[in-house]
């Protein structure tokens, strides 16, 4: 393999930011096949995307990388670096890292449906991270496409020059040819000097059954070669080198890889765990002197439960969650146990669809049927001793007694909504104790700042502001910091029995509607049994909510055929004695899916 001493001038590395299906990995599909880094027979849609669900969503989870080879009109032929990185909020910390590791962004906008709240959030990523941008309108090909409008949005909400935008439609391939010439015309190229000594980022690292843990760099200073000895600056483990590839999607291997280049390397590494995100990589013999800025790690917002719904698939779920974790180091869990569910895992998430992928993950590639309780967010109680402990389980709420007070966390949401909609999303943001912080107006988009408890999102904010806006709303949110209110532990009890899997965090004037809900959602769910079962929500000691789910009865009185009416009296006391007695003693079966059921609750 010949040395690859690519000159620093033909190098770009960009990464393309949208909001959810604006179309970016299209885009990257194209500029692929376009330059010919796969042949046409490998070529599928959404190539970048690896995994099931992504396909199957039609979303992208993972950052992905891919490197181009590029003949340009100027007759030099250019090394292009492309990241795909996800567009969804709960994935933000894949785009920011990301970004850290290219020069320069490709801006795509849907030219039917204009800036959207994601938008804007990868945006300004993309400028903290000192990128050039450069604007591109796709699926101009629409009837509905309106680039001059779009062009001036941009420009707008953004404040990016949008004259000189590229016009594409990267499903039918029209303009993709301008975007190339963009990229090597407009996007700095990397700086870099070769004699340094190494520092190379570590952009992201993923778990392969056969190589071990695979590492993803971007080389900064220096070069690295097959069979170095490395150090991770933050970790302080040494490895050698055993393999340095490029990915044109399928790995190539290279012998070495110099500044501004993005490439993978293997070290036999044996977790992810072991690969910290945002970590220096240098040599052992000849370390560079000062590490490059890390970036803080992402912090898990959503906690909820996974249980087996068969207690003997419990090794199963865990050795399932712990491959996951290889991959992905956003995701926490701790191991525990619940009366009702048996044994599971606590796990933490960055969000409600990080949650919903996980979970599908591990019904689908290992075959557990899971149970999901009621997700929560980390509260912090302030005890009356002056200490303070965090909460991220109802369940171990301590005794309000001796309890000062509890702050929740709040988060910012920026949502952009069609003028005819803003009453629906006002009234369902003041619902949601959401305060107002701004509203103003770009063309005839309203685009209204919140300040919500993030207790109250968790759970179907998203699915209802997209119902009441017929799809058309767009919702983006940041944490915000932590504030004082007014919140109980709502506990469940079943036959006077507390189900601790369905307590859950409420504001007291919320509470009696909740319980309420649940009570009746249970009464509905629960199979009667042979004695009467009370169902109740109680804040306490003190039950704000009652449902009566009556006995099934046999009759005993059908022996009995005329005689005297004191008979049938008899045999009615001595059953309901009976049904006394069975109440004690007996056991309320709640079958899985009541569980299911009753945590989605507002509907």
């Amino acid at each position: 393999m010949p040395p690859m001493t690519t000159d620093l001038s033909h190098i770009r590395n960009f990464s393309i930011v949208a909001h959810i299906d604006h179309g970016k990995s299209t885009l990257a599909d194209r500029l692929i096949q376009l330059t010919g880094t796969v042949a046409e027979r490998d070529m599928k849609e959404q190539l970048l995307d690896a995994m099931d669900i992504e396909r199957e969503r039609g979303i992208t989870i993972k950052a992905n990388s891919v490197r181009i080879e590029y003949p340009a009109k100027d007759g030099r032929t250019y090394t292009l670096n492309l990241i795909d990185t996800p567009g969804h909020v709960d994935f933000a910390y894949e785009v920011s890292r990301s970004m850290r590791a290219v020069e320069g962004s490709l801006l795509v906008v849907d030219a039917t449906q204009g800036v959207e709240a994601q938008t804007l959030a990868n945006v300004y990523t993309a400028i903290d991270a000192d990128h050039e941008i450069v604007p591109v309108l796709n699926k101009i090909d629409l009837p509905a496409a309106e680039p001059e409008r779009i062009a001036e949005q941009i420009e707008d909400v953004i404040g990016i020059d949008a004259s000189d935008a590229c016009l594409i439609s990267a499903k039918t391939g029209i303009g993709i040819p301008d975007v190339l010439e963009a990229i090597v015309k407009r996007l700095p190229a990397p700086t870099g000097d070769r004699d340094a000594p190494l520092k190379a980022m570590l952009v992201d690292s993923w778990y392969d059954a056969y190589l071990g843990v695979v590492v993803m760099i971007r080389v900064m200073d220096g070069v690295i070669r097959k069979g170095d000895n490395i150090l991770m600056m933050q970790t302080g483990a040494r490895y050698g080198v055993d393999k340095l590839a490029v990915l044109r999607p399928k790995m190539t291997d290279i012998a070495e890889l110099g500044p501004g280049e993005i490439g993978v390397l293997t070290a036999s590494i044996k977790q992810v765990r072991d690969t910290r995100v945002g970590d220096t990589i240098t040599h052992q013999k000849k370390p560079c002197d000062k590490p490059l800025p890390g970036f803080k790690p992402s912090q898990p917002v959503v906690f909820c439960g996974l249980f087996p719904v068969d207690n003997a698939e419990f090794e199963d779920l865990r050795t399932a969650i712990e491959k996951l974790a290889l991959n992905d180091a956003s995701f926490t869990y701790e191991m525990e146990t619940s009366a009702a569910l048996g044994f599971g895992f606590r796990c933490g998430f960055l969000g409600l669809l990080h949650l919903e992928v996980i979970r599908d993950r591990i019904e689908r590639e290992y075959d557990i049927e899971l149970i999901t309780t009621a997700p929560s967010v980390v509260y912090k109680v302030h005890m009356r001793d002056g200490t303070e402990i965090e909460l991220h389980n109802p369940a171990d709420m301590p005794d309000p007694a001796t309890v000062d007070h509890i702050d929740e966390p709040r988060i910012k949401a920026t949502i952009m909504v069609p003028d005819e909609y803003l009453g629906d999303v006002l009234k369902l943001c003041q619902d949601r104790r959401g305060i107002q912080l701004d509203l103003t107006y770009a063309g005839a988009r309203a685009m209204a700042v919140y300040d919500l408890p993030l207790n109250e999102v968790v759970f179907d904010f998203y699915d209802r502001l997209k119902s009441v806006t017929k799809g058309y709303a767009s919702f983006d949110y940041q944490l915000y910091g932590y504030r004082t209110d007014n919140l109980v532990k709502m506990s469940v009890l079943v036959n006077e029995e507390p189900v601790d899997a369905l307590s859950m965090m409420v504001h007291r004037d919320r509470a009696e509607m909740r319980g309420r809900a649940m009570c009746e959602k249970l009464k509905e769910l629960i199979p009667r049994h042979m004695f009467k079962i009370p169902i109740q929500a109680a804040i306490g000691g003190r039950v704000i909510a009652r449902e009566t789910l009556s006995a099934m009865r046999k009759d005993v009185t059908a022996k009995c055929y005329g005689g005297d009416a004191t008979r049938k009296k008899k045999l009615l006391e001595k059953q309901k004695a009976g049904k006394k007695k069975m109440r004690q003693f007996g056991k309320v079966d709640i079958p899985q899916e009541a569980f299911i059921n009753a945590l989605k609750m507002d509907s």
